[in-house]
């Protein structure tokens, strides 16, 4: 039933493109999110059924756009398989192929321009299948469909790749991937960027998507990376559209660019925000901001015209934030508002049944003081949850409609 009902919604979708051999399919983001977020493919998660279904898809949808493959003996997928890890603290074991062993396909294509540097758009097109370890959701088993995460990124990067194949002008060659395995450890990214399907010193930066479909009101954008290289902040600001920017220097976080990053590449990692829906079955295709993902996409595209001008891109390293995150022995159980650019750690979540919730902690509240701790970002925030064990009790102050409210919150 669900590759019958796949075949039936490929089919509808790509019915008529054929037709068109000139003109490129006009597809819009909502269509690509709905087919890639439908409960047929059960996820996306990676080495599944439905992945393999997801990467068939965009196969055909890089086809049709007109993209090759990079070289003439391959196709538009680069296969790799592994063996899932119990134990986080190991490495995943790539191409070894045993009984426990999942295989998985980053999907990509090129559209060569004939120039000398070769710039990598990437986004992940995996997801959590029916839940799992990573699923913040505590009900039965669901389908995960992940419209924002990351769908939203795939439709963005499709749109783009149409736009850059009509660009008359363009000097640089594109690269177009689709990353599996991401929700597993960016291991898709890892694996290319360990077995690149070019070279790398051809390669003068990367553009990651991952979660650009939930864009709020007031525009606020989130790029990280834009250390790696000086010219970054400059062509961000110069360019921006009306997005309220929060830029971030690390090239390292918990995405695909960092698998670049770690190469010696610049990087950028475009991203709306986390929401309650984040890792639940409730990430759904109707909730997504298409017109913002249309401003983003617009803006990447202004951002790679500019970048053929710089001769050269030099990379930089940063600081690494992550090694600077606090280890926690207990939670609160709320999800941060990661684009909050105010004094405090402002709720964007409460998780049902956890320490925030029972205090009476709400989305929306910012917390400013946590036992004895100021709390004026989110890493004093994470300083400040770090002291307490389980079992322990404190207080939280938070701000809630222009008031401070202090309550007991236990651990």
């Amino acid at each position: 039933l669900v590759m019958k009902l796949s075949t039936f919604l490929l089919g509808i979708l790509l019915l008529g493109l054929s037709c068109k051999e000139k003109e490129l399919p006009n597809i819009s983001m909502e269509e690509d999110v709905r087919v890639l977020a439908s409960d047929s493919l059960k996820g996306r998660e990676t080495g599944s059924e439905g992945a393999r279904m997801a990467a068939s898809y965009l196969e055909q949808r890089l086809a049709d756009l007109g993209l090759k493959p990079i070289t003439a003996e391959a196709d538009y997928t680069q296969e790799f398989s592994f063996k899932p890890r119990r134990d986080p603290h190991t490495e995943i074991e790539f191409g070894t192929v045993t009984d426990s062993s999942l295989n998985a396909q980053n999907v990509l294509g090129l559209i060569d321009n004939g120039g000398k540097r070769t710039v990598i758009l990437g986004a992940h097109f995996d997801h959590l299948g029916m839940g799992g370890e990573g699923s913040l959701y505590r009900g039965e088993p669901a389908v995960h469909n992940g419209a924002d995460d990351n769908a939203s990124g795939v439709a963005v990067l499709l749109k783009l790749a149409k736009m850059l194949k009509e660009r008359p002008d363009a000097r640089d060659n594109y690269l177009i991937v689709f990353f599996s395995g991401e929700e597993m450890g960016l291991l898709g990214s890892n694996y290319f960027a360990k077995n690149p399907a070019l070279n790398l010193e051809q390669v003068p930066y990367m553009i990651n998507l991952d979660m650009v479909g939930r864009l709020r009101a007031e525009k606020t954008l989130s790029v990280s990376g834009t250390g790696t290289t000086p010219v970054w902040p400059q062509t961000l600001n110069s360019l921006n559209p009306g997005f309220e920017l929060v830029l971030s220097e690390s090239g390292v976080g918990p995405s695909d660019h960092t698998s670049f990053y770690l190469q010696d590449i610049p990087v950028l990692h475009f991203f709306t925000g986390q929401h309650e829906d984040y890792h639940k079955p409730s990430d759904d295709a109707e909730l997504l901001n298409y017109e913002g993902m249309d401003l983003i996409a617009s803006y990447i595209l202004d951002i790679t015209r500019e970048m053929e001008a710089q001769e050269e891109v030099a990379f930089r390293t940063t600081k690494n934030e992550s090694e600077e995150v606090p280890r926690f022995k207990v939670a609160m159980g709320v999800i941060p508002d990661y684009l909050f650019s105010g004094e405090g750690m402002r709720i964007d979540g409460v998780s049902e049944d956890k320490p925030a919730q029972k205090a009476g902690l709400q989305k929306g509240d910012i917390v400013v003081q946590l036992g004895d701790s100021t709390v004026v970002d989110m890493m004093s925030y994470m300083r400040a949850l770090s002291v307490f064990e389980s079992g322990d009790e404190t207080t939280v102050v938070v701000t809630r409609g222009g008031e401070q409210v202090r309550a007991k919150i236990a651990f």
